[in-house]
């Protein structure tokens, strides 16, 4: 019987860590929760994104939980205390314009000022692409896209086109078409994108050199 009993005072210790620490995990999230309500880091119909690439639409906001809604159309369940934790990119706070980097490749033998030219003149013709430039900047004659290079790769120029638009939603469009017009302008007009060559050598050439 002693045994038993021993047995049966374990298990409701064991059992009532257990609730204990559930209950941590349930108040956490309900303290985290009442937190987002008061202090609004995000709100519904904000796209956030965190430190790890998950990235959607909020939702929902409860005191336990808040679902987003990413890119496929799927439900994102996230306790609030872990929420609270993380780093959030909030593309909707106060001002929703996001300036955008669209990076092009061209290759060594390329016209650089060419390459810019026509990366101008396809953000620039884009429905979507925002004019950010203060009056002063208009008058100061600075381009409304500007292009510069940033890097010299291994096989190519690297040319980023910093575009803005005026949300998320339509940077990614505008991003994904400037990629589809600006490589069709270059292929029109002579710009090469490069892409790396490779020599093979065989063992059989080599023994017979």
């Amino acid at each position: 019987m002693k045994t038993h009993g021993a047995a049966l005072f374990a298990g409701v210790g064991i059992a009532a860590i257990v609730i204990g620490f559930a209950s941590q995990k349930a108040f956490a999230n309900i303290i985290s929760g009442i937190y987002i309500l008061i202090f609004k880091p995000y709100k519904i119909s904000d796209t956030i994104e965190f430190k790890n690439g998950l990235k959607g639409v909020v939702e929902e906001i409860t005191l336990r939980h808040t679902v987003i809604i990413n890119y496929e159309a799927r439900r994102i369940i996230i306790p609030n205390s872990v929420i609270s934790d993380e780093t959030i990119i909030n593309s909707s706070i106060q001002d929703e314009k996001i300036k955008k980097h669209v990076v092009f490749s061209i290759s060594y033998d390329s016209d650089i000022d060419k390459a810019i030219s026509i990366i101008q003149d396809e953000a620039a013709k884009h429905p979507l692409c925002f004019d950010n430039r203060s009056a002063e900047d208009i008058k100061n004659n600075v381009p409304r896209i500007l292009v510069r290079v940033v890097s010299l790769g291994d096989f190519s120029v690297d040319l980023k086109a910093y575009t803005w638009a005026k949300n998320n939603d339509e940077a990614f469009v505008l991003h994904c078409d400037l990629l589809k017009s600006v490589k069709q302008r270059f292929d029109r007009e002579g710009v090469e994108i490069p892409f790396p060559y490779r020599t093979l050598v065989y063992k059989k050439d080599l023994k017979k050199g």
